[in-house]
């Protein structure tokens, strides 16, 4: 069967499949872990990571194996391999994965069970300044990855340049931004990611003819496939392969106060008792890079609070964290000539220097800068004493900004010999990373908050933050959100965001600002940002906005206990936050470019408002379960038109599910561990029995659940005629103090909920049940 499907693909692909003729294997030599072919032009190494991950790496002849990536952090597990060397073809086999070898003409192709993934067509390609993987693509699957961008959900027929650069005022459309990762992932439910740093493209068949190709300047000829059963296998894998997230502070899950930017320590102080004034719950307030200057040119690197307009910036972070507000503060890899740190920098020779040792020098937008060599131990040190001694003061959280990084011309060399080219796309990783180890020395309790823009395959394992760039103020860049935060959620970095309001432009638009933040009750990180000309907060927006604003934020803080019980699931499994439908429906070919729509987690389906003025959408059910909202059911498989409300956006939950609230008016996440809490189950008939967790730590600790500081709540349902049975189990973990909870259990079912408060005792069973009518 296998190999009639692979004929039916040679046929489909005849044309433009055959391998250079003059590439010819030379030997064979299979080891316990890896098979190595030599080739005429090279050799060949292919290892399995799992029985779901193969490598295959290509070293041309003069080049010597490169074993270092940047990005996968998996050890090769200990799998149990089947190995043929046949007359015409070589088979090495995993129990999922099967590489299979044809010698004459050479081509190396990769299954999954009996179905072809895909095949490598001219292979290793040298070009005069780039060289070229290449490989068939079967007709009709549809293509993902690449990083950050907005082209539609399906991204086949697109060229796509690898070279992180920011995209000022994009709105529905944005063939390049800040993240860029060399990774694909198709329908057919695999993913090829291609383990190398250097700039290049990625080309998604732009020519019609099939074919998948990667180029680059130079470095490694590595990649890995990585297949699965379905899409939840998959990220399972790839999250396996290069890390997965921490979880983060759980204050990350509330409300951010930020703008472009606050002025002084007076303006920070306003901002933050309006908020509690108008009792709109608030976590965080963000500070721009006017805390170490006055102008925004001239002083960057700096990295120190202007005294002028922060005159007691510790009294004022530690004011902050009585009313339950953490400090973020913007810093950026730049140290202008004309900054404070400038001749410190030039002494401690932390700069990208040139082959006289003088720091290169260039111009842009802030003034004439000097880049951060991360490539310098030296370096890193400094940089990263710079953010100890603020954390010191108590600075809770860090915005990397700029980290593309943002101007990185080619001529500009790092310590090592790197060229700006072969390290631009890692730069951002490489400043997450610094971070984020920083922390695991000095402060190895706490869990790190980093925000940045930038970045590179595997970058979760450091707990980046990522938001989506410099979006326009307007509903073509609302409507490019849902997309790029699903598509780089499939590619392990789950908490891309958006600046809810957009970012770039003045636009006072208070249905735009309502819905923008109604969506953000159901994304990531909920962060209001924007330019100084138009107020990012709610707190300054007209009656009707902030009530509409207030509205969502409180919805953000009663769904608490869900979003982190998600936030866990994503740590430990690798799920994104946000999922596509077609997660559901991996075969439906209807929903491959669906970007309007998504699953908040296991069991919310969202359909967002992007349009201005309407009164109905069109929603989709995905089939394998019916929904809920507002005392009606709507049938999986079903497309309805659906009357939209002012006050919120499209949301359903999935029949049989449980979905955790916190059920008291809490201002900020610090108040969540004293709060009651609430499940609400939504009965379906048709749904016999089902299962839900809740889970719980101190939300500060680095790796709780690792060190057993952590509870969860199991939940399972029974369904007998008119009788809904709850059976709850507390399991707790044996560094976490014993608690007892109580819980108000709620039945939603037709137009009726029905209540049942319950004490929840630790490493104990409590059952309970209800009487339908």
């Amino acid at each position: 069967m296998k190999h009639i499907a692979y004929i039916a693909f040679l046929f489909l692909t005849a044309v433009v499949s055959a391998q250079n003729a003059d590439r010819q294997i030379q030997s064979t030599q299979y080891f316990e872990d890896r098979l190595e072919l030599v080739m005429t032009d090279g050799f060949y190494i292919i290892k399995p990571y799992s029985d779901n991950i193969i490598e295959t790496s290509f070293i041309p002849k003069g080049e010597e194996y490169n074993p270092q990536s940047h990005a996968v952090v998996m050890q090769p597990e200990k799998v149990k391999l089947k190995f043929k060397d046949k007359k015409d073809k070589i088979t090495f086999a995993t129990k999922g994965v099967e590489v299979v070898i044809e010698k004459s003409p050479f081509r190396i192709s990769y299954y999954y069970g009996d179905k072809l993934l895909l095949s490598e067509k001219e292979g290793y390609v040298k070009k005069d300044s780039t060289e070229v993987l290449q490989f068939n693509l079967s007709t009709e699957e549809a293509l993902y990855g690449g990083g950050a961008r907005a082209l539609g959900m399906n991204r086949r027929g697109n060229r796509l340049q690898l070279y992180n650069r920011a995209h000022y005022g994009y709105g529905d459309r944005s063939e390049l931004l800040n993240f860029t990762m060399p990774l694909v992932l198709s329908s057919k439910i695999y993913a090829v990611h291609f383990d190398n740093a250097p700039i290049g493209w990625l080309d998604l068949d732009s020519k019609k003819d099939n074919t998948l190709e990667y180029e680059t300047i130079s470095g490694r000829k590595t990649y890995q496939v990585v297949a699965a059963d379905n899409w939840y296998k998959l990220m399972e894998s790839y999250t396996q392969l290069t890390g997965r997230q921490p979880m983060p502070p759980r204050w990350t899950l509330g409300n951010f106060a930020s703008r472009f930017g606050y002025h002084s320590e007076k303006q920070v102080r306003e901002v933050v008792q309006k908020f509690r004034e108008e009792k709109i719950p608030l976590d965080a307030i963000v500070l721009d890079l006017y805390w170490f200057g006055k102008e925004i040119k001239g002083t960057m690197g700096n990295l120190e609070f202007y005294k002028d307009s922060f005159p007691t910036p510790e009294k004022m972070i530690a004011d902050l964290k009585e009313q339950d507000v953490k400090t973020v503060l913007i810093t950026e890899p730049f140290i202008l000539t004309t900054s404070n740190r400038w001749q410190e920098a030039v002494d401690n020779n932390v700069l990208a220097t040139n082959e006289n040792g003088k720091p290169y020098t260039y111009e842009f937008y802030f003034g004439t800068t000097g880049i951060v060599d991360l490539w310098k131990p030296d370096a890193r040190k400094w940089f990263w004493n710079i953010y100890k001694n603020y954390i010191n003061m108590g600075v809770a959280g860090w915005w990397g900004d700029l980290g593309e990084p943002e101007v990185h011309p080619s001529y500009v060399q790092h310590a090592g010999g790197l060229s700006a080219d072969e390290v631009h796309n890692i730069y951002g990783n490489e400043w997450a990373k610094l971070v984020a180890e920083g922390y695991k020395k000095d402060f190895p309790k706490q869990r790190p908050f980093i925000l940045m823009r930038a970045g590179y395959s595997g970058t979760q394992r450091y707990g980046m933050i990522p938001w989506s760039g410099d979006v326009d103020r307007s509903w073509e860049g609302l409507q490019s959100q849902p997309e790029i935060a699903m598509q780089m959620g499939m590619q392990g970095v789950s908490y891309m965001h958006s600046d809810l309001g957009g970012f770039a432009g003045y636009n006072d638009d208070d249905e735009l600002y309502a819905r923008w933040l109604q969506y953000g009750v159901f994304q990531p990180v909920f962060r209001p940002h924007a330019q100084d000309t138009l107020a990012s907060e709610p707190i300054y927006r007209s009656p009707k906005a902030k009530a509409l604003a207030k509205k969502a934020i409180e919805l953000r803080y009663r769904m608490l206990p869900y979003n982190y019980t998600m936030a866990f699931k994503n740590n430990y499994r690798g799920y994104p936050l946000m999922r596509p439908l077609f997660f559901e429906e991996p075969n439906n070919k209807q929903l491959f470019t669906v970007a309007d729509e998504y699953l908040w987690g296991d069991d919310i389906l969202v359909a967002p408002i992007l349009q201005k003025g309407i009164k109905q959408r069109k929603v989709y059910f995905p089939k394998g379960s019916n929904w809920f909202y507002d005392n009606k059911m709507y049938e999986g498989g079903s497309t309805v038109m659906v009357d939209t409300k002012e006050d919120f956006i499209p949301f359903f939950f999935r029949g049989g599910s449980f979905v955790p609230y916190v059920a008291d008016d809490i201002q900020s996440t610090e108040r969540y561990a004293a709060a009651k809490l609430e499940v609400e189950y939504y009965y379906d008939p048709d749904v016999k029995e089902s299962w839900g967790i809740l889970y719980e730590d101190d939300g500060k600790t680095a790796n709780a659940y690792e060190k057993g500081m952590y509870q969860i709540f199991h939940f399972k349902s029974k369904v007998k005629k008119n009788k809904v049975i709850i059976t709850i189990d507390s399991e707790v973990g044996y560094g976490y103090s014993k608690k007892d909870r109580e819980v108000m259990f709620s039945v939603i079912t037709n137009g009726v909920d029905y209540k049942k408060s319950v004490v929840i005792k630790a490493r104990e069973t409590a059952k309970i049940e209800f009487e339908l009518q």
